[in-house]
């Protein structure tokens, strides 16, 4: 799955998850771009998103991301492996 695909679904799940329909996705958006994500909204999307590709996160992992791009990348390589 491509960065592009990954990010597409990434804007679904966070449309979803954030209750935002006009929310523009890119590679730089991040938590600071959003005013509805917080830290319970924030659970909720990495729930979301490890059932949506069926892969787990670890605590390091989700620490460590800046922004969707960060995370479209974590997400590629968990499904690759």
């Amino acid at each position: 799955m491509t960065i592009d695909e990954i990010i597409s679904k990434i804007s679904g799940v966070m449309a979803d998850v954030f209750d935002v329909d006009d929310l523009e996705v890119g590679p730089a958006t991040s938590a600071d771009d959003v005013a509805e994500w917080d830290s319970l909204s924030h659970i909720r999307f990495v729930i979301t998103l490890e059932r949506l590709f069926k892969i787990k996160f670890r605590n390091e992992e989700i620490a460590d991301l800046k922004n969707v791009g960060d995370l479209a990348r974590v997400i590629q390589a968990k499904l690759a492996a």
